[in-house]
């Protein structure tokens, strides 16, 4: 009789085990298209960040590639929200956001990206959570640093045409005037545009002491290759595109002299501590070099799965969870600003010209002032 009971129990425990079903996590990702560089390392941080800690809540990534049009983004989440998510890796690229944004505050699952574009948590939708510091922050350190440390009293920008562009531009505008060093020359840039020698040459007309990026990473490249083949020497100070790995990579370590960047972290820079573990870990599991998206993405992904360590198990505990509590993660401290804005450090990167691992040159510090 024991015998029997026992083997009833322990053939429905091994039907419980086979019917068990890990919860999936979807990671909705431009890996394709002009923004594959950096959506590569958003996907590589959230992956990176599930499989680590995501065992024991039995949490799998499953990544899938949005393209770069709205619609594909769309497309690729409503077919996520089937699986009842708890919450969800979503596009860092603004328009994306923008598109999804609606559909996931109407399902009542949090997405959490590290897009930069401001509008994203402006909206008044509060199903987003952004991990990389927004353009209120990491423009507010480009300008800065413009002034204070590069002397810039007559600069250009060259951004790009699209929803990131256009919002890096409206805030850089706004600062380098209230701080006293308004643009001489600004001009918008397609992703398509390969040529940039004629807006370099209308930007050399107005007489700049120094040329900001705001664009992507393959357009920054172009610009600083065509720059300096031209022999235009000017400081360079650029947006966060250009301290990714893959974006130096496309440059003579020799172009790069002269070239700073803002971002919210840069793990290559870091030798030693904490940072330097992820980055042998990432070089392990992906064989490339991590960079801001990625350790942003998987800060944010690791900081999604301590709100599920802590007894948060749908949606809306999750949401809560990440809207009231801060984390210590490896690039900075996390907490929301009310408004699903999490990061609020910057630092800025320099390359001296002999090779493509920047120094960090300076770091700013809760420049929101929610910490």
């Amino acid at each position: 009789m024991f015998l029997k009971t026992a083997a009833v129990a322990l053939t429905a425990l091994m039907a419980i085990s086979l019917t068990a079903k890990a919860e999936t996590i979807p990671v909705l990702v431009p890996i394709t298209g002009f923004l594959s560089l950096e959506g590569t390392s958003q996907r590589n941080g959230a992956v990176l960040a599930i499989e680590r800690y995501g065992k024991d809540l039995d949490l799998e990534p499953e990544v899938t590639d949005t393209g770069t049009s709205p619609e594909g983004a769309v497309t690729a989440l409503r077919r996520a929200l089937e699986g009842e998510p708890s919450a969800a890796v979503a596009s860092m690229l603004g328009t994306q956001m923008l598109a999804m944004l609606p559909i996931a505050g109407r399902a009542g699952v949090p997405l959490l990206t590290v897009s930069g574009t401001a509008k994203i948590t402006e909206i008044g939708i509060p199903w987003v959570f952004r991990f990389f510091p927004g353009d209120s922050v990491v423009k507010v350190a480009q300008a800065r640093y413009a002034i204070e440390e590069l002397g810039a009293k007559r600069p250009a920008l060259l951004h790009q045409t699209t929803a990131y562009g256009q919002s890096g531009a409206e805030h850089l505008r706004r600062i380098m005037n209230d701080l006293g060093a308004p643009l001489v020359f600004e001009e918008a840039i397609d992703v398509s545009v390969k040529d940039m020698l004629p807006a370099l040459t209308r930007m050399q007309e107005a007489k700049p002491d120094l040329i900001l990026l705001h664009l992507h990473s393959g357009s920054t490249a172009l610009v600083i290759r065509q720059a300096r083949d031209h022999n235009i020497a000017l400081p360079i100070l650029a947006g966060s595109a250009m301290h990714q790995p893959t974006t130096a990579a496309l440059l003579d370590p020799k172009q790069l002299a002269g070239v700073c960047a803002e971002s919210a972290s840069s793990p290559i820079s870091e030798p030693e501590g904490p940072v330097e573990d992820f980055t042998s870990e990432y070089r392990a599991r992906f064989g490339t070099e991590p960079d801001a998206f990625s350790l942003a993405q998987y800060d944010g992904a690791a900081m999604m799965i301590a709100a599920r360590n802590s007894g948060a198990r749908t949606a809306e505990e999750v949401r809560d969870w990440l809207a009231s509590n801060s984390y210590d993660g490896l690039a900075m401290t996390y907490k929301s600003d009310g408004e699903g804005n999490m990061a609020h450090d910057a630092v800025i990167v320099c390359y001296d010209g002999k090779s493509a691992v920047p120094a960090i040159k300076r770091r700013y510090e809760n420049v929101s002032g929610v910490k």
